[in-house]
C-alpha cells in the first residue's frame, strides 16, 4: 500500500521553486508528472530525463525534489512524484498555484494626534509580510503601520517599506520630510 498525501504549495512568477519533498530513504527511481504527463524522471544510475514544458526549466535531485527555474503561470497544476526506494512505490500529489508577481508597494503618510503615520499598501492575491526600515536607524518595524511622535522626526530621513512573500521581496522609499505638513 503506499502513502499518499496532497500539499497545496505556492510559487511567484519568476522565482525558482522546489518541491518540499522530505525522503529520508535512498531512492533508485523518481518520476515526477504534472497533470498526469511525465516532466521528469530518474533510473538508477543514468542521467535524469526532462520532457515537455519543464524541459530547459527544472532539475531533478538525487533525493526526489524537483525544482522549477523561472516559474511561469502555466506551471500551476497538480503534480505527483512517484518514487522507489527498493522496498516499495511512494506517491507524493502537489497542488502547485503560481501568483502574479509582487506589486510595488504604495507608501501614504498623514499627520494626526501629534504623530507621522506611515502606511504601505500593496494588493496581492495572499497575505504579505510588511517591515518599515528608517535611514536613521538599525531597527526594522514588522507592520503594515509606522507612527512616529512629530517630536522625533527627522526631516532628512528616509523611510523604505518593504513587503515580501515566499522568496520574493520588492521596497518603495519616501522621504519624511514630504509628510510634514
Amino acid at each position: 500500500i503506499a502513502h499518499i498525501y496532497c500539499k497545496d504549495v505556492v510559487g511567484i512568477v519568476g522565482e525558482n521553486f522546489t518541491f518540499p519533498v522530505q525522503i529520508d530513504r535512498k531512492v533508485f527511481e523518481t518520476v515526477w508528472k504534472k497533470n498526469k504527463h511525465i516532466v521528469a524522471e530518474w533510473e538508477g544510475q543514468n542521467e535524469p530525463t526532462y520532457l515537455g514544458p519543464l524541459q530547459n526549466r527544472s532539475v531533478l535531485m538525487e533525493n526526489g525534489s524537483l525544482t522549477i527555474i523561472n516559474l511561469q503561470k502555466n506551471d500551476t497544476g497538480p503534480y505527483e512524484l512517484h518514487y522507489w526506494d527498493s522496498v516499495k512505490d511512494h506517491y507524493l500529489d502537489f497542488a502547485l498555484v503560481v501568483l502574479d508577481s509582487l506589486p510595488e508597494p504604495k507608501i501614504s503618510c498623514n499627520t494626526s494626534d501629534g504623530e507621522l503615520v506611515l502606511n504601505c499598501i500593496a494588493h496581492f492575491q495572499r497575505s504579505l509580510n510588511f517591515a518599515w526600515k528608517l535611514s536613521n536607524s538599525r531597527r526594522s518595524y514588522q507592520n503594515q503601520k509606522l507612527s512616529i511622535p512629530l517630536k522625533d522626526v527627522d526631516a532628512t530621513t528616509n523611510a523604505t517599506c518593504i513587503i515580501k512573500f515566499s522568496q520574493t521581496e520588492r521596497s518603495s522609499e519616501i522621504s519624511l520630510i514630504q509628510c510634514l505638513p
